[in-house]
């Protein structure tokens, strides 16, 4: 037992203040629960469950360091595959699909902080992937960093839209935050060209279009995927960017096998930054949580939007399988 452990009894030491006194012996001055039991006057079982108090409080935050998901032999293969700058990639633990995409976000959130630097303009796409890296976010402060909203908002069936995606992630990061204030989609072309040459709008998309880093997920071209459930195309819509080749979606635009555009019918009406503008950026992190979307997944690092990768084990093995 540590010497300059501070000796007290739960007769001095009750309420908030025992669940971060039990914290303190644990994390800092390192000892067991059996230890901590005895020092406190309580059940090995109290322990535990004041050290999962401590952590559903947020007072305990716990990370690996990012070489133990990015230096291992999974990681280093994906990279030499595809000429990636780094990949990051969780085991996949005994859970189900779930679980797996809950890993993955987190994954994503303790290493994005250390990915930015003072000054960057971090372009961040929308989708439920996206929004729940945001939502897992530690608060860090990283000066003089501007968030850039890539994609004109969209009701969802998640109860958000774009702007709350790319507002979440400046507000985790004390950030400044340019938001684009128009729709996803419009109902013509003439209307989404005059939006367009809108002053406010304009300088928007001036905006954008210099972000030196990107955050995105990619979607797939299944009937169920969050391009027809968001209402952004309609499935009559999606059959025709599939004839044409599409096999996976990025910031509401398509792309096919090699990374290159898809022509389609929404392409005149779409509100947000065009694939080429995201292009061979400084670095594009790519988030991808399900293996059904592994070709998508490709088809965006073959296009040059991707240098990083967050995924896990088993949707990094199908991605080298299409490789």
């Amino acid at each position: 037992m540590p010497q300059n452990s501070i000796r007290r009894s739960t007769r001095q030491i009750s309420g908030e203040d025992i669940v971060v006194e039990t914290a303190w012996l644990y994390y800092h001055d390192g000892l067991n629960q059996s230890d901590i039991a005895t020092r406190l006057k309580v059940s090995r079982a109290t322990v535990v469950n004041y050290l999962q108090e401590a952590r559903e409080r947020g007072y305990i935050h716990t990370k690996l360091s990012p070489e133990a998901f990015n230096t291992h032999r999974a990681a280093l293969a994906l990279c030499e595959r595809f000429g990636l700058k780094a990949a990051y990639i969780l085991p996949n633990g005994a859970g189900g699909a779930d679980d797996h995409a809950s890993r993955i976000i987190r994954g994503a959130a303790d290493w994005l902080p250390s990915l930015l630097e003072p000054g960057d303009r971090l372009g961040v796409a929308w989708g439920k992937t996206i929004y729940d890296v945001a939502e897992q976010l530690e608060q860090t402060v990283i000066p003089d960093l501007t968030v850039l909203q890539l994609v004109g908002s969209m009701a969802t069936p998640y109860g958000f839209s774009a702007d709350v995606c790319s507002s979440n992630v400046a507000r985790k990061f004390s950030a400044k935050c340019i938001n684009l204030h128009v729709p996803a989609i419009l109902s013509s072309a003439s209307i989404a060209a005059t939006l367009k040459n809108e002053a406010l709008i304009a300088e928007q998309f001036e905006a954008i279009s210099h972000c030196n880093k990107t955050l995105f997920a990619v979607g797939s071209c299944n009937p169920d995927s969050h391009i027809v459930s968001s209402g952004l195309a309609s499935e009559a819509e999606l059959e025709v960017y599939i004839a044409n080749g599409a096999v996976g979606v990025l910031c509401g635009r398509f792309i096919d096998a090699k990374g290159d555009p898809v022509s389609g019918p929404l392409d005149d009406r779409m509100m947000g930054v065009e694939l080429e503008k995201l292009r061979d950026r400084d670095m594009g992190i790519l988030v991808s949580v399900s293996e059904d979307r592994a070709a998508a997944a490709v088809a965006a690092i073959r296009g040059r939007y991707a240098t990083h990768v967050v995924t896990n084990q088993s949707c990094a093995a199908a991605m080298m399988e299409l490789g």
